[in-house]
């Protein structure tokens, strides 16, 4: 197969000027490059995430192009500190406009469901489903006093078509895209918009360090032109989180 390149960046054109973004887990992977773009695109980006010293780097990417960036360390485990993030986030930056639930708990593993770990079911369903539910409570009177919203959640492809072995993880994006549609009806008339992103197989450096061209021949044979890449992600959430998809 031949591999393709993805388009090249053409530019700001402030797509997302006047909004605050909150993307969790965007020290690294998807959410990192999504931070970089909704920061080219204008918006104040909180970046969120655990590692100090990631989470910095990706502020000094965003503010040496320009941008408005501040790092927010939290682990999204807990109730109070879902709502706190919210809330510094809101008081730094005067408001929040767009929230991006991409943090994820990894499968852990693969094990069929009569063998599952309940210790690790449990993490997996709080911080992919449990958490985000806890954040957009939290972020939804902040888009309610500014008049408009967008929320974003990162699914996965394992929510429609669930591979062996990953029933914590399939039932945790399952539950998050339910999520998602009960968010749309309650607060689409209040001009609070939200929605899944179904993500497949996407690129990561660290993880495909060691990948065969065995494993790579196989995955590209699951896609029509090429493997999925963080900057395609991250170009979807921009568009969701302007007023574009309105």
């Amino acid at each position: 197969m031949t591999r393709r390149t993805a388009p090249a960046y053409v530019g700001r054109v402030g797509r997302l000027d006047g909004e605050t973004v909150l993307i969790t887990g965007s020290t690294s992977g998807i959410g990192r490059q999504a931070a970089i773009t909704c920061g080219a695109e204008g918006a104040q980006v909180a970046v969120h995430g655990r590692n100090v010293e990631r989470g910095e780097a990706v502020v000094r990417a965003i503010t040496d192009a320009g941008g408005t960036a501040h790092f927010f360390p939290a682990d999204l485990s807990g109730e109070d500190a879902c709502t706190a993030l919210v809330d510094s986030v809101a008081g730094r930056f005067g408001g929040l406009t767009v929230l991006v639930n991409n943090a994820v708990a990894g499968s852990g593993g693969r094990s069929p469901i009569g063998e599952f770990d309940t210790a690790l079911w449990e993490k997996i369903l709080r911080v992919n489903l449990t958490s985000p539910a806890w954040l957009c409570r939290a972020a939804i009177p902040h888009m309610l006093a500014a008049g408009h919203g967008s929320i974003v959640n990162v699914s996965s492809r394992q929510a429609e078509r669930a591979s062996p072995g990953l029933a914590p993880y399939a039932a945790s994006k399952g539950g998050l895209n339910e999520l998602t549609r009960s968010i749309a009806v309650d607060y689409g008339r209040r001009n609070i918009r939200c929605n899944a992103l179904s993500v497949g197989y996407v690129e990561n450096p660290r993880r495909d360090a060691g990948m065969t061209p065995e494993r790579r021949a196989e995955l590209e044979g699951m896609h029509l032109t090429r493997l999925g890449r963080a900057e395609d992600i991250a170009w979807a959430i921009v568009y969701l989180a302007s007023r574009e998809s309105e």
